[in-house]
């Protein structure tokens, strides 16, 4: 058995019986990701992923609050101000192969999506193969909120989700509960947050299989379940525009809670999200999607509304962006596509890294 690292460490490693545990060390961030996290993370799962003794990874986080809030967001508009955007898209190339090697890893990787899981945090958790949540968790890619859009495997996630579920929570970044998280694909298991230390504990001595029969039980009622019908015809539009007018129409009060949180988010944003799902949806593997992600993801950090977007939401925290163009009329077709052109020598290519068979989708 190895000890945890410093307390300074913004990522504890240890391991004990047949489990490595992997634990999110900044609780003042909500363990929010920087590179030099993302790269001792990837390193971790390498070493262990050839290490026999080690048979199941754990991953988790420390404060209470949450596994993961996301990217270090304030990094990434210090980079963009001022250096142009390198440093960011360093370090999305790493995390997004990070992604991909969570989804393809030999082993058991227990994600303890406790609280606030959000962005890059979904992006560390949803693609591993067991994944539980409690009654205090909250999933969200809320990427539309900052002038970005969903990233980290996120919209390949989303694309999965039954009917037109993933592209109502791309497009407002709501946050779901454990039902809702579980009926949409981005977790497996309901385990109450007072059990999750010990479920923890216990996979030290005995295989995830038994581990779960002992915790896992049903998770509390959730919300999109009652609202399927609504959700599936409004958001099978063609166009954003189109989906806020049924949104407005369909005389359902939560419909237009809804259509009323997408005219506050970017318009440029949405309209690059709702392709990128759509598009998501016909690329195949999460390699392929990753790759187009890295490609929108650069795009952002050369368009006004992501550097904006953080300032409003997290820098100066005004909460009151000023999109450019401020208008969804405004943002045409080829002002999407240009999120979408190849990056040339450039392009993140994981398709010709990843191993054949198809990511593990045990559940």
């Amino acid at each position: 058995m190895t000890g945890p690292a410093p307390d300074g460490d913004e990522v504890l490693l240890r391991t004990e019986g047949r489990a490595a545990y992997l634990t999110l060390n900044r609780p003042r961030a909500i363990n929010a990701l920087n590179h030099a996290m993302v790269t001792r993370i990837d390193r971790a799962l390498t070493a262990w992923a050839h290490d026999p003794a080690v048979e199941t990874v754990v991953i988790g986080g420390t404060g209470g609050r949450g596994l993961c809030a996301g990217g270090d967001i304030r990094a990434i508009h210090a980079d963009v101000s001022s250096g142009g955007g390198a440093a960011s898209a360093a370090f999305w190339a790493d995390e997004y192969r990070l992604n991909a090697r969570i989804a393809h890893y030999p082993k058991p990787y227990v994600a303890l999506m406790d609280g606030i899981v959000m962005g890059g945090g979904v992006g560390i958790s949803a693609h591993g193969s067991v994944r539980i949540v409690t009654e205090g968790s909250r999933v969200a890619m809320p990427e539309t909120g900052i002038g970005f859009v969903p990233d980290v495997g996120g919209s390949y996630l989303l694309a999965l989700a039954p009917g037109e579920l993933g592209t109502h929570l791309a497009l407002t970044g709501g946050a779901v509960g454990a039902r809702d998280a579980l009926l949409c694909g981005l977790a497996d298991h309901f385990v109450p947050a007072e059990l999750l230390r010990r479920l923890a504990a216990d996979l030290a001595e005995l295989p995830v299989e038994q581990v779960l029969i002992r915790y896992a039980g049903e998770a509390p009622p959730g919300e999109l379940a009652a609202h399927r019908e609504w959700i599936d015809r409004c958001y099978a539009a063609d166009t954003v525009e189109e989906i806020v007018d049924r949104l407005h129409a369909v005389g359902v009060p939560a419909a237009k809670q809804a259509a009323e949180t997408l005219l506050g988010r970017s318009p440029t944003a949405l309209k690059v999200t709702l392709a990128a799902v759509r598009r998501a949806r016909r690329l195949g593997p999460l390699e392929r999607v990753l790759e187009q992600e890295y490609r929108v993801s650069c795009a952002c950090l050369s368009a006004p509304d992501l550097v904006e977007g953080i300032r409003a939401q997290v820098v100066d925290k005004d909460r009151d962006p000023r999109w450019t163009p401020a208008t969804l009329a405004e943002v045409g077709e080829q002002d999407v596509a240009r999120f979408f052109a190849p990056l040339g020598d450039r392009e993140l290519s994981l398709a010709a890294e990843a191993p054949p068979e198809a990511p593990r989708r045990a559940r």
